[in-house]
């Protein structure tokens, strides 16, 4: 069975930053990508960012390009979300998102549906 444990998440000042981690395990367990995705009370889950775990390219939605940066560290099967210059607007529940299959559109890294394995949310609050 596949987990997901997210951490780092918390209640920040605007301008701020956090770091998110998810640690992916399971035995037979095989990334070919993660991602981040956050909802807001009353709104749509959205994508935030994605990262292909065998040659690291990064996928980021518009709206947190240039603040949010996702990384990963093989060796540990962990991915990660800088989040830097936090706005009100970035508070959430961020999840983190697995697939072990094979994506051949980019659009793929982007909806959530591709994603087969869940982490349970971490709460990122940013006051103003």
């Amino acid at each position: 069975q596949v987990q997901l444990v997210e951490s780092g998440g918390g209640l920040v000042q605007a301008g701020g930053s956090l770091r998110l981690s998810c640690a992916a395990s399971g035995r037979t367990f095989r990334s070919y990508a993660m991602g981040w995705f956050r909802q807001a009370p009353g709104k749509e889950r959205e994508f935030v960012a994605a990262i292909n775990w065998s040659f690291g390219r990064t996928y980021v939605a518009d709206s947190v390009k240039g603040r949010f940066t996702i990384s990963r560290d093989v060796a540990k099967n962990t991915v990660y979300l800088e989040m830097n210059n936090l706005k009100p607007e970035d508070t959430a529940v961020y999840y983190c998102a697995a697939t072990s299959q094979t994506l051949y559109r980019v659009s793929a890294y982007y909806t959530a549906r591709t994603y087969h394995y869940w982490g349970q949310g971490t709460q990122v609050t940013v006051s103003s």
